[in-house]
């Protein structure tokens, strides 16, 4: 393995666009496809957005959650062909265009040309597809650009032509009228999803007066020009009208928007100004409306007074009313008639309403059920496409609604044009017809989260209404019908085929300028005509909603590849598509085949600004992700997304400084444990050993080290949850766990195991730590590589050099397979461990005694005998050395230094108990000690008639101290059924242990300073700056094999440090716990034994002197490898002049001062 630089040197994204470049190198993605093309296909469909707008970061976030899935897919023996896809067709594209062009109404299209119009429109549908493929390709998203898809290709609208043919053959299509909002600026109705605010023309509240059996109806309005009145009949007694005298009134002018509102009080104040004969005393709600005004322009026409009249809601039903305007006299027998209706309420408004079926959607159904009108019948609508109304309407004729009211509030609008609501003539599916089986199909699927499916989903289901699937646009895939001009005869076209037959054309391309001038002979005869197009083109909401089909080219291409792998295996995105294209995807694949079209769905929340607004760029009010993936990486920003809120459904407020916590929290600790693996493998090169080589696993499983098995076995843990959570796809639980993971990993099992990674237990011990420390990264990466694509990918490339005949890739391994036992009680034991190093932490702050001050003993007091033993066995070094203890005792007697308390749990009973609440908690506070214990064993207790269980009472145990202990001497604290107490009496053993624990510190300190890598090989010399030097050398003689397994290596007497040593780094410390002393570093330096070189020579000193400088001038690395070579001798014979003689190793030369030191010490 390759030396790898430190933590705060490695550019995250700098690492990342190189791995880019070698995937690009190497086809990476591509590869991986041929490499997995007869596994089993798992198939994956991925909803087209626009390319008219730059992605954002709600793109990124359903990008990142699908390529981890079909990452995760892949590695899971699967083959998954990714395809990105493009909406070409729809309003964003429409409205560009007529905003480049100034398109005001559909005769400016046909002046230009719908051909011109319609490659205006082709000419911008892909402008920022760079840009997307950038962004796409920078986050780390395996998916194929060269292959995609699009909606305007002559493939895909021929599938589409073919899924409407079927809808067709099998009764599900009609045509008939739907109110919906209509754009008057872009000329169409459009789907109530989109966000734009709606502007209501001139409307107002009906009042009747009784005239013989009709109502006289004062209404003023323009838009609703023929209708019925609607009331509730149920509300008899609220609608009642007690009052001696009755004004009936009719507002002339009435703005309202449906965002703005006033209270009733405050309306009413305003309607009673104008009563010229008095104010009603009580008038209730029938002067009450809930729209509301900026100003209240009234006009108020007092018309009568009635006395003691008494009106209800039933009473009206069935009575017919004169209207204000004769335009629409002729349907007086069917229409200006009284019908009751539940949609009409008396908490808003007057509880009466009016109706007019081609301008509300309720309006329509209300009059449709009550006869006023029949479905699919042609409706009289006053007002034209471009929003103005009609010659019928004499008075206000090709006037524009808006500017033929005033005082209409100006709206704010998406389209910068108003809406309306009018009925559209429109190609409808019967949705309605098969409600039933779209709502059992929603039972087959299975959503993450899965309240989004049960309610969300289900209610939008079974409110689902028939959907006109027809626009009267121009840029769009063409309704495939071809009508008589009798209407008698229709001709669904479903293929190119079909259409070049019947009409003799050849056919290119299916959009209206190349097709609308196509005719087909009537099959009645040539005195019959010919049958041509109608002009509509599809919502294009049907079109993604035919994308499992049509991306494929389905039926003409791919049959068996369809037919075997649908419903597809997998589709995810935003919350809105629930009314969007999850919707459109289950009605048609559900009136095609009876199916669902997928089977497992993951659906994502909003990412907001940090100040929970809506994401702005005019308000700038979020970072642009090419600048977060530039600071942080695009590994940090998938990591921070997927591990939120936003995964389940539920928004995000997004935070910048949150993506670089995870590069700080996750993946600096991760890299430093690798980088810390890769050191010590280097570091056995270094001082002469072998090179490092892989221990096969199964040697390893059977290792005795405790924290060998621990981490082995977390391993085998992390896997199985993994694939269990992955396989649910239930992301947002995957994330915590696999951070938990590397949390261990890097504070448990890398920290406490520094000296056997270093090599200070041994060669044989290192090498099994390291081998372990490797395989268990090696499975963290392959776990955490659909997560973490580049960053895996670093590491991967690094550890693959010393392991034979792995994968190019790690995308090309397979995902780790649960292998060996996984020991659950070494593994609960360990965290148990770790809970009661945190609390002897807690009691060393409490007591303002640091680790490096030494404690004599602790106490650990645990029900649970199995698990003392673990604590006073295999983990008790670990412990000790810890927490700086001397002594460890564990005991199961819980009451020796403890008292019992129970306390209920309000949280969870005072819901449940509610009244005995009291009654229970007072019994729950007087629970004896022997009640404590005899409930712990049973697992419930029965108090008050009520059964409790361990999850409803908290037992605490507070420390009780030994009779002959001062209260200050020892302290303890507990978490649930463990207690650690600590002795905090010192004696002066603990004092020498803490002050070679503050001298430690000050080398490491020291190291640090001088930027030594750990693997740098330094001897360290002490002087004690004391006066009396003696204290400072019994506690060095008192700790010498504390200090000798801290450092490394012996620490030397200042006065042996040769002159010809290299002195690294030296410094002075005073006042160091009441002592003063000087560290000095430096590099390894050769000791000569003078007398037996001399002796070499015969007693020739200067045959002597030549040998040290030739000796000293060899490479200190090269001259150790020289010695181990010649197993402890060389020969030197090339110094001229002066005989050959053999240097013996410990004899005559040590190759280090503290080789010399022991060597001297061992002799005496």
């Amino acid at each position: 393995m390759d030396v790898v630089c430190e933590g705060k040197d490695f550019s995250f994204p700098s690492q990342e666009e190189k791995i880019l470049s070698w995937w690009d190198e190497i086809d990476a993605f591509k590869n991986q496809l041929e490499r997995t093309k007869h596994f089993p296909e798992y198939i994956f469909y991925d909803g087209p957005p626009f390319a008219t707008g730059l992605p954002h970061y709600g793109h990124i976030l359903a990008g990142t959650i699908k390529d981890i899935v079909t990452r995760y897919q892949s590695m899971t023996g699967h083959h998954v062909t990714r395809r990105f896809g493009w909406d070409c067709h729809g309003l964003p594209v429409d409205h560009e265009i007529d905003q480049k062009l100034g398109i005001k109404s559909r005769e400016d299209v046909i002046k230009m040309g719908i051909a011109n119009y319609n490659e205006e429109c082709r000419g911008i549908v892909q402008r920022y597809v760079h840009e997307w493929e950038k962004t796409v390709v920078r986050m780390g998203r395996w998916i194929d650009f060269r292959n995609d898809y699009k909606t305007m290709d002559l493939n895909f609208m021929e599938s589409v032509w073919w899924v409407f043919a079927q809808l067709f053959q099998k009764g599900l299509v009609y045509r008939g009228f739907k109110v919906m909002p209509y754009s008057t600026g872009c000329k169409t109705p459009l789907r109530l999803k989109l966000r734009l605010r709606l502007i209501f023309l001139q409307g107002l509240g009906l009042y009747y007066h009784r005239k013989g059996d009709q109502l006289l109806g004062l209404t003023r309005t323009k838009q609703r020009t023929w209708c019925c009145g609607t009331c509730n009949g149920s509300l008899e007694r609220e609608t009642q009208l007690r009052l001696k005298h009755m004004y009936f009134q009719a507002l002339f002018k009435l703005p309202f928007q449906m965002y703005q509102r006033l209270s009733a009080n405050r309306l009413e104040g305003q309607l009673f100004r104008f009563f010229p004969n008095g104010l009603p005393r009580q008038p209730r709600r029938f002067l009450s409306l809930s729209f509301g005004f900026r100003r209240p322009p009234f006009r108020f026409l007092q018309l009568c007074i009635l006395q003691n009249l008494f009106i209800t809601g039933a009473s009206l039903v069935g009575k017919k009313y004169v209207p204000l305007f004769d335009y629409f006299k002729e349907f007086s027998d069917v229409g200006f008639r009284v019908v009751a209706d539940d949609y009409v309420t008396d908490d808003s408004g007057t509880g009466i309403v009016h109706c007019a079926p081609a301008f509300g959607e309720d309006d329509y159904r209300v009059c449709m059920e009550h006869g006023i009108i029949s479905k699919g019948e042609n409706l009289i609508v006053a007002v034209d496409d471009d929003g103005c109304f009609t010659e019928r309407i004499v008075d206000f004729s090709r006037r524009y609604v808006k500017d033929a009211d005033k005082d209409i509030i100006q709206a704010v609008k998406e389209s910068d044009t108003p809406l309306i609501y009018r009925a559209v003539p429109s190609w409808f599916v019967a949705v309605e017809k098969i409600k039933d089986q779209l709502l059992e199909n929603n039972k087959q699927t299975y959503w993450v989260p899965d309240f989004v499916k049960e309610k969300r989903f289900h209610n939008w289901l079974e409110n689902a209404r028939d959907w006109a699937v027809s626009r009267s646009r121009f840029w769009g895939t063409p309704l495939p019908l071809w009508i008589s001009e009798d209407g008698e005869e229709i001709v669904v076209m479903d293929s190119i085929e079909k259409l070049e037959k019947l009409s003799g054309a050849k056919v290119t391309d299916f959009h209206r300028h190349k097709i609308d001038h196509i005719s087909i002979p009537s099959s009645r005869g040539p005195e019959f005509g010919v049958l041509r197009r109608v002009e509509d083109v599809f919502d294009c909401w049907f079109e993604s909603g035919s994308m499992p089909y049509a991306y494929i080219h389905y039926p003409f291409e791919n049959v068996e590849l369809f037919e075997n792998n649908f419903p597809g295996h997998f589709v995810a995105e935003g919350l809105d598509q629930t009314r969007g294209w999850f919707y459109t995807l289950m009605v048609l694949s559900t009136a095609l085949f009876g199916k669902p079209a997928f089977r497992n769905l993951i659906c994502n929340g909003l990412v907001l600004a940090e100040d929970g607004k809506k994401m702005s760029k005019r308000l700038k009010n979020y970072p642009p992700p090419s600048e977060v993936i530039n600071d942080y990486g695009a590994d940090a920003l998938r990591l921070y997304i997927i591990n939120s809120p936003v995964v389940r459904a539920e928004p995000l407020r997004f935070k910048k400084d949150g993506v670089y916590g995870v590069v700080k929290d996750v993946f600096l600790p991760w890299y430093n444990a690798y980088r810390f693996l890769v050191q010590n493998a280097k570091r056995l090169e270094v001082e002469g050993l072998a090179p490092f080589t892989l221990i096969d696993q199964q040697i390893l499983q059977k290792s005795s080290n405790v924290l060998d098995q621990w981490i082995n076995s977390a391993t085998q843990s992390l896997v199985h949850f993994v694939r269990q959570e992955m396989d649910a796809y239930r992301l947002y639980t995957v994330v915590p766990y696999l951070l938990k993971f590397l949390d261990n990993l890097t504070n448990i099992y890398v920290r406490f195991n520094r000296k056997r990674l270093k090599g200070r237990t041994g060669e044989e011990d290192c090498r099994t730590a390291l081998s372990t420390l490797y395989y268990v990264l090696l499975t963290a990466c392959k776990s955490m590589a659909p997560f973490t694509p580049f960053f895996t990918e670093v590491l991967y490339q690094n550890l693959r050099k010393v392991s034979n005949g792995s994968e190019e890739s790690i995308h090309y391994c397979s995902f780790p397979a649960v292998e060996g036992k996984r020991g659950e009680r070494i593994e609960e034991s360990v965290n148990r461990m770790m809970t009661i190093i945190d609390l002897a932490r807690n009691i060393r702050e409490r007591h303002n005694k640091p680790l490096k001050t030494p404690l004599k003993e602790m106490v650990i007091v645990h029900p649970d005998a199995d698990f003392l033993v673990d604590i006073a066995g295999k983990l008790r070094e670990y412990v000790l050395e810890e927490l700086n203890v001397k002594s460890l005792v564990p005991c199961n007697d819980t009451l020796k230094y403890a008292t019992l308390r129970a306390e209920p749990d309000f949280s969870v009973l005072g819901r449940r108990l509610g009244k005995s609440m009291g009654v229970v908690a007072k019994e729950v506070k007087a629970m004896s000690t022997e009640d404590i214990l005899a409930f712990e064993k049973a697992g419930e207790i029965t108090i008050a008639t009520h059964v409790l269980k361990l999850s409803d009472i908290k037992i605490t145990r507070e420390f009780k101290p030994p009779a002959n202990v001062k209260a200050e001497d020892m302290d303890a604290k507990g978490d649930g059924d463990v207690l650690v107490i600590l002795d905090l009496r010192t004696d002066n053993s603990l004092l020498e242990a803490g002050v070679a624990r503050e001298i430690v510190n000050r080398i490491q300190k020291l190291r640090k300073k001088a930027a030594l890598e750990p693997t740098d090989l330094v001897e360290v010399f002490f002087k004690s700056l004391d006066e009396d030097e003696t204290c400072s050398q019994e506690i060095l003689e008192s700790q010498e094999q504390y200090i000798r397994d801290a450092i490394g290596s012996s620490l030397l007497p200042s006065t042996l440090l040769p002159s010809h040593g290299v002195v690294l780094a030296e410094e002075s410390f005073h006042g160091i716990s009441n002592h003063s002393f000087a560290i000095t570093l430096a590099r390894p330096a050769l000791v000569f034994n003078s007398d037996a070189i001399v002796a070499l020579y015969g007693g020739n000193t200067k045959f002597a002197h030549g040998l040290q400088t030739f000796l000293l001038m060899i490479d200190h690395h090269n001259l150790k490898a020289e010695f181990q070579l010649g197993k402890g001798k060389i020969k030197v014979n090339c110094i001229e002049d002066v005989p050959p003689v053999d240097v013996v190793l410990g004899e005559h030369v040590f190759l280090t001062v503290g080789d010399y030191f022991s060597s001297t010490r061992g002799a005496q």
